[in-house]
């Protein structure tokens, strides 16, 4: 009996141990060899275990001995079979089949099929020269002419942004949007370079019809982070519905929104610190250039994007380099339109001074000598760049002046928000009754006790404890009001500018709860784009019908600049008489801005001239 009860003990920790490696094995993503290394380990230990005891050798020194090597093996196992740096297949999958050769400006390329053959995808395109030594801080440059035919299988790099373990990125997937997907096809490491100027593009499978719209997005990330290929934003099944998806990434951080007057001297146009702006100007001009090459319609150009990248829609729309490339705009979540904008825009002076600290910090004297600093340690930097500037060419002016001006160049809008925009971004704040006050002013100043008084402290309440982060009694009167601030406000600005110059705006609100992302910041990117498919059994039959509702709106708008069809909702547009917004939730309908009261407080700081 007592060796059965020792018997029962060992297999249950082995089991136990087994299993945690396991997952740690693939929460980390190691190679299938990792796998294969780890089922011999546990073999053996069992195989000695029972060698032994037929001996009648086992005791307890050799049973610790057996276990030390046991753990030991798996160990060095999870080091030597971690994951490698691979490029992002477009398809996942042992067979892919090709697509037919495309001609482009630098040459033929190849894209794949998606799986059931209804989409073509171009992944990794090259827009320009790699932006890498001398480059580093030049606009970009046309792309090299290809020799051969181009296999585009696969995405580019992500930008150079600081990474996580693979682990720690899994561990967020789970507790941050609550799915996980277990494959065969994801033991690697997704790459980060400089090197990381391509772009995507999705299209029906074998179309040869008249020329489609094309809807082009920048992904967000607080320009520091992100990639082009994000499963939130891809674009298969908006190409099912008629247009052509082009999605890619730009420079980020440091090397992106940089400014330094040495740089500034050294450009024939004399700008510095917009070198991702203009990384996506090169990206829309090329897909002008070659988009009719893949049935593309390129004076039917519709740009979108997501927080940072609604901001960068707003900076294009704007800008004097972007005039005729495009037609319409969807911006998300995000704009610096606001005369004192609160995120991704920042003065000259302020743009210089954290560049003179970022030459002092990595102790070199010139811009010259911080190009030889390499990209892995220039990442690192502690001096964030997320902030686009009035650099003369790109931007010429405080963006509110030109739509004051009516020189905006978008002929329709569709634009919007998310019902808790910022509480992921104020998770370690801990706002009381006695601090609330004081927590206001970085967005109201001198109006902080008005704004009291409206949002009182503990007036509004958040139905999701992990994003209030137990943050005390006044945590959801101050996501409300910051959500308002940094988000909200900015989409009432543009969506009146607009009205005034009597060109079609479309306002949305997202209120949709589900077991994901919710209605956070990002909350509707799967439903807009089509993507709620690649998390399966995490979304309801509702959050579908939703997803298919708020697809076809997106569609309709870049196809005929008015998002509005058949069997879908009345979406009425904003006007000079009429500021109501759609409501995308399971009941969609036009309600009141409810942040209108704020906005007359936040209008009282922005003009003030302080």
């Amino acid at each position: 009996m007592k060796g059965k009860r020792h018997s029962f003990g060992f297999y249950t920790a082995v089991i136990l141990v087994s299993v945690f490696y396991l997952a740690i094995l693939e929460l980390s993503k190691n190679t299938i060899l990792g796998w294969i290394i780890t089922f011999f380990s546990i073999l053996s230990i069992i195989g000695i275990r029972r060698t032994l005891f037929k001996k009648g050798a086992y005791d307890g020194t050799k049973s610790a001995l057996a276990w030390l090597i046991f753990m030991v093996t798996i160990a060095v196992n999870l080091g030597l079979t971690a994951p490698r740096f691979k490029r992002v297949p477009a398809v996942e999958g042992f067979k892919v089949e090709k697509t037919a050769e495309v001609t482009v400006n630098e040459g033929k390329l190849t894209g794949v099929y998606n799986k059931a053959h209804t989409v073509e995808i171009y992944a990794g395109i090259p827009y320009a020269k790699p932006p890498v030594g001398t480059l580093r801080w030049k606009a970009p440059e046309a792309p090299e002419k290809y020799e051969g035919v181009l296999a585009c299988d696969s995405y580019g790099p992500m930008a150079m942004q600081k990474t996580n373990f693979p682990l720690y990125d899994s561990l967020y997937q789970i507790l941050g949007f609550h799915k996980y997907r277990m494959t065969l096809f994801d033991d690697y490491k997704e790459p980060v370079s400089e090197d990381c100027l391509y772009l995507n593009i999705y299209k029906p499978a074998d179309y040869s019809g008249e020329p489609l719209p094309v809807l082009f997005y920048i992904h967000g990330g607080s320009l520091t982070t992100g990639q082009s290929y994000y499963t939130e934003y891809r674009g298969e099944t908006l190409a099912e519905k008629g247009v052509i998806f082009v999605n890619f990434a730009y420079r980020l951080g440091v090397f992106g929104y940089y400014v330094n007057e040495e740089l500034a001297a050294e450009s024939p146009d004399g700008t510095t610190g917009n070198y991702g702006l203009l990384d996506q100007i090169a990206a829309l001009k090329w897909v002008h250039e070659n988009i009719t090459a893949f049935g593309g319609d390129p004076d039917n150009i519709t740009i979108a994007g997501e927080s940072a990248g609604s901001s960068s829609v707003n900076a294009l729309c704007v800008s004097p380099l972007t005039e005729g490339l495009f037609e319409r705009a969807i911006a998300e979540s995000s704009s610096i339109l606001a005369k004192k904008p609160y995120h991704t825009f920042r003065t000259m002076e302020s743009a210089l001074d954290t560049g003179s600290k970022i030459l002092e910090e990595y102790g070199v004297s010139s811009v010259n000598e911080l190009r030889n600093v390499s990209a892995s340690k220039l990442v690192n930097t502690k001096y964030p760049n997320s902030s686009m500037t009035v650099d003369g060419y790109a931007i010429v002016e405080q963006p509110f002046l030109t739509y004051q001006n009516g020189n905006n160049h978008e002929k329709a809008l569709l634009n919007g928000f998310n019902a808790k925009e910022a509480d992921a971004f104020l998770l370690g704040n801990k706002a009381t009754t006695e601090n609330y006050t004081n927590l206001l002013k970085p967005i109201v100043g001198k109006y902080a006790t008005e704004l009291a008084a409206l949002v009182p402290p503990g007036s509004v309440k958040r139905d999701q404890a992990f994003f209030v982060d137990a943050g005390g009694e006044a945590k959801g009167s101050l996501c409300e009001v910051y959500s308002a601030a940094w988000f909200t406000y900015s989409h009432w600005l543009w969506s009146n500018y607009m009205a005034a110059e009597e060109r079609p705006v479309y306002e949305y609100y997202f209120t949709k709860s589900n077991n994901s992302l919710s209605n956070f910041h990002a909350g509707e990117l799967p439903y807009a784009y089509g993507n709620l498919w690649r998390a399966p059994g995490l979304y309801s039959d509702a959050d579908y019908a939703l997803s298919e509702i708020m697809q076809n709106y997106w569609v309709n708008f870049a196809k005929y600049g008015d998002p509005n069809g058949e069997n879908l909702p009345v979406w009425k547009p904003v006007t000079k008489d009429s500021s109501k917004l759609l409501e995308l939730s399971d009941n969609i309908a036009m309600i009141d801005d409810p942040y209108s009261d704020i906005y007359a407080i936040l209008e009282k700081y922005q003009n003030d001239g302080e």
